[in-house]
């Protein structure tokens, strides 16, 4: 009785570490955290990104949608490479910095570039977070939290269906 009792509690402690919530854009209380300027924004009508992504990719990326924990295809994924954006295809995160942190979804302790990715406070489900997006189409990617590995020790906890991959 106490083993799936156990297994819920850190489902439930897992999915609420990184969830993001779907919200509405127009009237987000999210601040900016970095406001670097970014070459070559991809600024898309709804209408587009609809058309261009598959419809959990436009959940997640465009409506700051979660996917559930331990389905994600990167989750457990460890090739060589190098892991983009599905919304525009700018370069995120390596495989070299990809570690298992244990939540369910793929973990980085650091980005390729910080100019990359905008980092935007997020004080959605009664907490104060840092949600990470992609800088040259503003795409939902994750959250950042400060509990994971040196040399960093951060821990980008991004949703697969925001990324693609390209091996090494």
């Amino acid at each position: 009785m106490i083993k799936p009792i156990l297994l819920a509690l850190s489902f439930l402690l897992a999915f609420t570490a990184c969830q993001a919530q779907e919200k509405n854009k127009s009237t987000s209380k999210n601040t900016p955290v970095n406001t670097t300027e970014t070459p070559n924004f991809l600024n898309l009508s709804d209408e587009e990104w609809a058309k261009r992504l598959k419809p959990e990719e436009y959940r997640v990326l465009r409506q700051h949608g979660t996917e559930r924990p331990y389905t994600g295809e990167y989750d457990q994924h460890w090739e060589a490479g190098t892991y983009v954006c599905k919304g525009c295809g700018a370069d995120l995160f390596t495989s070299n910095t990809k570690f298992d942190a244990g939540c369910g979804w793929p973990s980085f302790y650091e980005g390729i570039d910080k100019s990359k990715i905008k980092e935007v406070l997020d004080k959605s489900f009664g907490m104060t977070r840092v949600e990470v997006r992609c800088a040259r189409c503003d795409g939902h990617l994750g959250h950042v939290f400060n509990d994971g590995p040196q040399p960093t020790g951060m821990r980008y906890c991004i949703n697969s269906v925001s990324l693609g991959f390209v091996k090494k």
